[in-house]
């Protein structure tokens, strides 16, 4: 027998979990809390703002956008073992997306997120417990939640400020620390979600359906080496020549027929109105009409449409109306739907009668601003939808989360971003290549703000120059989230 020495004692007893006081999970059973070696504690956090002009504005769901304010974060970790590591995240803060009002002017809602933000780096710097990215996330969103809702009695805010818009600007934080967390364990993060790393099964996070099953159950260790991507067409892009009132001339595409020749696209998003049935059904068509044409030039056969009316449809009556008869204008352009994003209003609770079942014979049928939770998910299932939008912008650990909920009601699966340059595009990339069956990605800062992107593609030249209407995410394996300078 090996003679027990005072160092390998010490060692094992390094090495070996230590169970700590117990906490209830979802279903409020109690578990015992472990604290591993592995696990960290959040050292250093702080954040700063850029900002940068549209090349041109963007138009979706009635709003307009000609600029964008990123946030990025910077945190230092400590694992319980002693290595220290720092990590980066980025994130848009898109209020006119996560915090759209009628009332509230741009300049009110963006002031609040970074308000917000503010308070999300002090919750986020003074936690001191030790665990794995996901359970500190896990911990940290009801105080994210909870400084939301005092800070918009503070401010005396029209409305309070979302859940979806906390999930937002806390996204950066979160992508900070998971990616601080893989270079600490010299990682891909998506090599940390199995049970040698995490302390709990998804039963702790949803519930005994999910006993027993790890998140890396439903996460690709390898990146899918290419994903298509979605190339957005705005409710204000000119799609022809003729649509153009004056070029911007700055070297880049300015009609659809050009995009799909610069980057050899064969997936178009389009930006529908959702309160004008004839201008929705007359914008496909022209669209279809372009892309056909463009096509054949190409000698392209097949390629996809995304229809997204950005929650604006009143009813599913105006959803089916528009397809069908989109489907008798042209029968080959309906055939290359391939999905809806998000018809009706986001509140699905308020809007119970919003079912989307006959629509999803048609097409899945996807909710995107509406998945802030498991409880929205399962509740877009009974109502109809049949599948998910991941986003970066919500957050890794929520993104890594529903994920999984969604492989396991069997879900149609896709990653869509909010306008995300830089290392946000690479974090959402990142989703995207190591989820299993996600049909594409959107990665539109391409096209609408171009600046952002400029530092970041010649080091990521498979992210940001697109070939083949294709994203080469094969190098998305390094430590952390991969956006490493």
């Amino acid at each position: 027998m090996k003679k027990l020495t005072r160092r390998s004692l010490l060692r094992a007893v390094a090495l070996s979990p230590v169970m700590s006081l117990i906490k209830p999970r979802s279903d409020n059973r109690p578990v015992l809390m472990i604290r591993r070696p592995t696990d960290i504690r959040i050292e250093e956090v702080s954040y700063q703002f850029e900002d940068f002009l549209y090349r041109a504005p963007y138009q979706f769901g009635g709003r307009t956008v000609d600029r964008v304010t990123i946030v990025n974060v910077n945190c230092v970790v400590r694992t319980v073992g002693g290595r220290v590591a720092k990590g980066f995240g980025s994130m848009t803060l898109g209020n006119m997306w996560a915090f759209p009002s009628r009332v509230m002017s741009y300049d009110i809602t963006l002031g609040a997120m970074k308000a917000l933000a503010e308070r999300i780096n002090k919750i986020t710097g003074d936690y001191k417990e030790t665990g794995h990215p996901i359970d500190i996330n896990w911990a940290l969103e009801p105080e994210y939640l909870k400084a939301a809702q005092e800070l918009s009695q503070q401010l005396k805010l029209a409305a309070p400020i979302p859940k979806l818009c906390t999930q937002v600007t806390a996204s950066a934080f979160d992508a900070a620390i998971h990616d601080a967390f893989g270079k600490a364990h010299s990682r891909n993060c998506y090599r940390t979600y199995g049970p040698d790393l995490m302390s709990h099964d998804l039963a702790y996070y949803f519930g005994s359906n999910f006993n027993g099953e790890f998140l890396d159950r439903y996460i690709l260790k390898k990146p899918v080496p290419r994903m298509p991507v979605y190339h957005s067409v705005g409710a204000l892009d000119p799609i022809v020549e003729s649509d153009i009132k004056q070029r911007i001339n700055d070297g880049l595409p300015e009609t659809l027929p050009e995009w799909i020749h610069y980057n050899g696209i064969t997936h178009v998003k389009i930006k529908l109105n959702g309160e004008d049935r004839d201008w929705d059904v007359e914008r496909v068509i022209r669209i279809d009409r372009a892309v056909a044409e463009t096509q054949k030039q190409r000698g392209v056969k097949q390629w996809k449409y995304l229809l997204d009316f950005n929650e604006n449809c009143a009813n599913v009556d105006y959803l089916l109306d528009v397809l069908n008869r989109i489907k008798k204008a042209t029968p080959t352009g309906f055939n290359m739907i391939q999905y809806i994003e998000q018809p009706t209003a986001r509140d699905l609770r308020a809007n119970r009668n919003n079912v989307m079942h006959e629509a999803a014979k048609l097409r899945p049928i996807v909710i995107d601003e509406s998945l802030t939770d498991l409880e929205n998910l399962l509740l877009a299932r009974e109502m109809g939808y049949t599948g998910v939008a991941l986003k970066a912008c919500k957050g890794q650990s929520h993104a890594m989360l529903m994920a999984a909920a969604a492989q396991k009601y069997k879900m149609f699966l896709s990653v869509q971003d909010l306008t995300c340059p830089g290392a946000s595009l690479i974090h959402s990339a990142g989703i995207a290549s190591h989820v299993p069956g996600v049909a594409a990605i959107e990665a539109n800062a391409r096209q609408y703000v171009p600046a952002a992107n400029k530092p970041w593609e010649d080091k990521f030249p498979g992210i940001f120059k697109i070939k083949d209407g294709t994203m080469d995410t094969s190098g998305l394996n390094k430590p952390g989230l991969s956006a490493v300078l």
